[in-house]
């Protein structure tokens, strides 16, 4: 059932991996008190099973409080500056927990970084915020929704 779903998945993006490469998303998330302390998580699916050792969380600093397109360009930036230096290996697929606002700052700093070619898509919520309503923005399709199974 996994299987399937990362095949929806990946078919629903347009990846296709290369035999023997296993599949590895980050998922960035941003989070505050009340506009303050803005934290960006970042969380790692490789293979088959979450990798926790990966997961990596940034203090967002010098940015407006509460700008959460200036802290997820911040923490794209940020984590991907390892991958342009070789410290660190990229995703197949970059997830942001966002709209195309949040989107569209994700994909200037990869650009800005010279990896405008990695796949990102957001997860925007969706009407009333009920899950499997989400829309899921990409630069390649907007507003496209993705029928990838229930999580349950």
């Amino acid at each position: 059932r996994q299987q399937q779903r990362q095949a929806a998945l990946l078919e629903f993006v347009g990846i296709e991996l290369e035999a023997g490469v296993p599949l590895r998303i980050e998922c960035f998330d941003i989070s505050h008190t009340q506009g303050e302390s803005t934290v960006a998580s970042c969380v790692v699916y490789q293979g088959d099973a979450m990798c926790h050792s990966a997961y990596r969380r940034f203090n967002i600093k010098d940015i407006t409080p509460g700008d959460d397109y200036a802290a997820i360009r911040q923490a794209v930036r940020r984590r991907y500056e390892k991958v342009v230096s070789g410290e660190s290996i990229a995703p197949t697929l970059l997830l942001i927990d966002g709209g195309k606002g949040q989107l569209a700052c994700a994909v200037a700093a990869l650009n800005d970084l010279g990896l405008g070619e990695l796949p990102v898509i957001g997860v925007a919520k969706g009407e009333a915020r009920k899950p499997g309503l989400e829309k899921h923005p990409s630069p390649q399709q907007e507003n496209k929704k993705a029928n990838l199974g229930s999580s349950r």
